[in-house]
């Protein structure tokens, strides 16, 4: 099967357009994606659960292909619900795909995986295989501490992924894939609507919430939107440096002079529009920032967020500059509200069992925010869990309140997980 994925990045490089590509959604491709998916998921309008699909896997998956086949397959509208959104009074939409349309979408991303990796640009970090958020940050540390960067667009999409305009995602996957069966199943997708309170609404821009097509679909729409058009348009135009870091619809551009990081930011409005985007103007600014912009009296008071770090000019001890990245504020107190409903939630659960549970939150916090130079953040976070635990115990029982002396030994039988860094942002391969 992997040979047979493979196959469809030689053609790839080798074609403009690559033909003949719903074969590869095939029995074993779909009994694959079966076996990636997780168990005790959330259920889409079919109510289809993994373990139940299993009973019958291989005349489910017969089925399956005889109605992909015959063109009569139809995905179904995607379930939405809600959950509540970490450090805010706001709920975030969920979309939930009914099973079979996990297992297609699941093959079929695979594919347009092997078509795109090849195309991308280098500065594309977000839902890729082999890149990740930690190589963007690199690039941003290495672009601005050994580049000529004095000027830094911080630029907001605004609800990217629920305005991605059809008419042109098509017209995108169209200039790379021949296979119109294909084409066509991605447009059923893509307007299979949603369903939220029985009742059903079109969706006749965005990708598929909770899809598993959505990411790759997204990185394609953008890859034409941004990243070309920065490479061969922006980048000619600059006679000064002029650099573009992207993370899903996380982007920041690098420039080496005020002038034509104001004429990009008002091209990238333009260029946006075009495409049925909309940049927030809230959220978007141009800062001076860099090392080569130290002797301007504006230096060093702005700062800039990317991929859920703070990026600030600092200093060594010994007085040179030094890119500084810290857990943005508004990341860390979305954590610390998270941290706080779990602990709620179960307050009355042994503190054993408890401490085993925090250990597996927080090991993934220290992995994501571990980053050279971020100690202080992770452990600031540390100090917090532990003594938002205390708080909760000394709420179990009134009476019988909890002294701190006492807590601490409870934490040397049974510790919380200390921070450590994870990630050397300054050298990675």
């Amino acid at each position: 099967m992997e040979n047979a994925f493979e196959e469809i990045a030689v053609l790839a490089e080798k074609h403009q357009q690559v033909q003949t590509l719903m074969h590869y959604v095939n029995h074993e491709t779909l009994r694959a994606e079966h076996e990636r998916q997780p168990k005790g998921k959330a259920t889409g309008i079919d109510g289809v659960t993994k373990e139940g699909y299993d009973l019958e896997l291989e005349d489910n998956i017969d089925a399956l292909m005889k109605k992909l086949k015959a063109f009569s397959y139809r995905p179904q509208a995607v379930r939405r619900t809600y959950i509540p959104k970490a450090g805010s009074d706001k709920l975030r939409p969920l979309g939930i795909p009914s099973y079979e349309d996990k297992l297609v979408q699941g093959a079929m991303r695979r594919i347009l995986d092997e078509i795109y990796e090849g195309k991308f640009c280098n500065f594309s970090y977000g839902f890729r295989k082999g890149k990740s958020c930690h190589q963007a940050l690199h690039e941003v540390n290495q672009t601005i501490m050994f580049k000529g960067v004095n000027y830094i667009v911080d630029a907001d999409i605004k609800g990217f992924f629920d305005n991605v305009n059809h008419d042109w995602l098509m017209k995108f996957l169209g200039h790379d894939i021949g296979d119109k069966n294909f084409l066509r199943y991605i447009s059923r997708f893509l307007k299979a609507g949603i369903v939220e309170d029985l009742a059903y609404f079109e969706s006749d821009k965005g990708t598929p919430q909770g899809g598993l097509i959505s990411p790759i679909l997204a990185n394609v729409y953008l890859h034409y939107v941004l990243d070309i058009w920065f490479e061969k348009v922006v980048k000619k135009q600059c006679q000064g440096e002029a650099h573009i870091v992207r993370y899903a619809d996380d982007f920041v551009c690098l420039f080496e002079y005020k002038r034509e990081a104001e004429k990009f930011f008002v091209a990238l409005e333009k260029r946006l529009r075009k495409f049925g985007l909309e940049l927030s103007r809230e959220k978007s600014k141009i800062i001076m920032f860099g090392r080569r912009a130290k002797h301007n009296s504006e230096w060093g008071s702005e700062t800039f967020d990317f991929v859920g770090f703070t990026h600030i000019n600092g200093k060594t001890r010994t007085g040179k500059y030094r890119l500084v990245h810290q857990t943005s504020k508004k990341k860390l107190s979305a954590k610390y509200q998270s941290v706080k409903d779990w602990l709620r939630q179960s307050m009355h659960e042994k503190l054993s069992d408890k401490i085993k549970a925090i250990n597996l939150k927080i090991r993934g916090h220290y992995a994501y925010y571990g980053i050279s130079g971020n100690y202080a953040g992770i452990r600031k976070f540390y100090d917090f869990v532990v003594k938002a635990l205390y708080k909760v115990e000394n709420r179990r029982s009134q009476r019988n309140s909890m002294t701190w002396e006492r807590y601490e030994r409870l934490l040397e039988k049974f510790p919380i997980l200390r921070p450590r860094l994870y990630v050397n942002i300054w050298q990675m391969p």
